[in-house]
């Protein structure tokens, strides 16, 4: 890591834990859920003012143009106070879909927006949680003259996204469309995932798509796609730690305080081995996570980048969901409560263990990419 690159972090991690000592509170976190659009307004301007949405756009598009060490260093910061969502959805996974495409204007038009907090992109990729390949898919674009018409149904959508980037196959190949949430011929049915965050399925009848607006053509729709989505991947694996160590602080702080036979539980050997293995799965996680974000500043292959960014997200779901349930295990009754915080970090990890999928679904990716 460059002294620039590091000072780049340290600053920004100066700022994120700032931040979030100052806004993390949990009964408005709590107030938020099963409403759309999922997160506070006002916090999502604050944080877009301070320049964490433009991390990854380049200066010619209105943003900082720093890295994914950089932005790894905002996403789980804000992950500890669980500010994130739908930040990494919109302004990693959206937004540089949006940046690897071919359509320059677009780019131009939409990625200032996406920086200024005015524009959450939600790539509309998938249509099955068995399947990591975003070529493999049902949802199609017929042409008429220089426009398409998009027909098929997209699942787990980001449902506060206010534009969708939409797969579909044409004649010549993949390609990505901007489609408007409200644009004729667009259903949208939403759900609410374990921590009360939106998602959606997303109907398109008939769609409209302009040639203006088509981000990528079949040239490089899914080439740009599947970059996309490693990125995203090696950044909810850096949520993920965020999660982990809020999870993982905020139980030892429990068990130094939580007395049971006249000593805190803290003293108990059995709860300090668990508690270790705790720790040790985090820095595993965070060792692992951290190779990732440093691999994509280097620009590797493709081969690489998905076989790290696998690896990142096998490893980091799995030690989320395993720290976060023995957090509520050591935390015992109160643990299992809406009313104890650290139950708001397990449905956390929950959610974003399944995102852009689950462990099992990486391990076996990883096994095939390295034969």
């Amino acid at each position: 890591m460059s002294s620039e690159t590091t000072d780049s972090v340290r600053m920004l991690t100066d700022s994120v834990t700032a931040f979030v000592r100052d806004h993390t509170d949990h009964k408005r976190g709590r107030a938020l859920r099963g409403a759309l659009p999922g997160y506070d307004r006002k916090i999502y301007a604050d944080m877009a003012g301070l320049g964490w949405f433009g991390v990854l756009i380049p200066e010619s598009y209105g943003g900082a143009g720093l890295g994914f060490q950089d932005m790894a260093v905002v996403l789980r910061g804000l992950a500890s106070g669980l500010l994130a969502d739908p930040i990494c959805a919109a302004v990693v996974l959206g937004a540089r879909a949006l940046l690897h495409g071919d359509n320059d204007d677009l780019k131009a038009r939409l990625l200032p927006e996406v920086a200024a907090g005015r524009c959450l992109p939600g790539l509309a990729w998938s249509e099955s949680h068995l399947e990591l390949d975003p070529a493999v898919i049902t949802t199609v674009a017929v042409r008429q003259g220089p426009n398409l018409l998009l027909n098929g149904t997209k699942r787990f959508v980001p449902g506060a996204a206010s534009d969708f980037l939409v797969t579909a196959l044409a004649p010549d190949g993949l390609v990505l469309c901007r489609v408007a949430r409200d644009a004729p011929g667009v259903g949208l049915e939403l759900a609410w995932r374990a921590d009360g965050t939106p998602s959606a399925t997303l109907h398109l009848s008939d769609v409209g798509v302009a040639a203006a607006d088509v981000v990528a053509s079949a040239q490089v729709g899914a080439a740009s796609v599947r970059r996309a989505l490693d990125e995203a991947l090696v950044m909810a694996s850096a949520e993920l730690v965020g999660v982990m160590d809020a999870a993982l602080t905020m139980t030892l702080d429990y068990m130094r305080t939580r007395v049971q036979y006249d000593k805190p539980i803290g003293s108990f050997q059995a709860l300090q081995h668990k508690a270790a293995d705790m720790y040790i799965l985090r820095q595993v996680a965070e060792a692992v996570a951290g190779e990732a974000a440093e691999l994509l500043d280097a620009n590797p292959d493709e081969r690489d980048r998905a076989m790290m960014a696998s690896r990142a997200k096998a490893r980091c779901g799995d030690a989320g969901l395993q720290i976060t349930r023995e957090s509520i295990q050591l935390h015992g009754g109160i643990g299992y409560t809406d009313a104890g915080d650290i139950g708001l970090y397990l449905k956390r990890a929950l959610v974003l263990s399944a995102w852009l999928g689950n462990a099992d679904l990486h391990r076996r990716r990883y096994a095939c990419l390295a034969m």
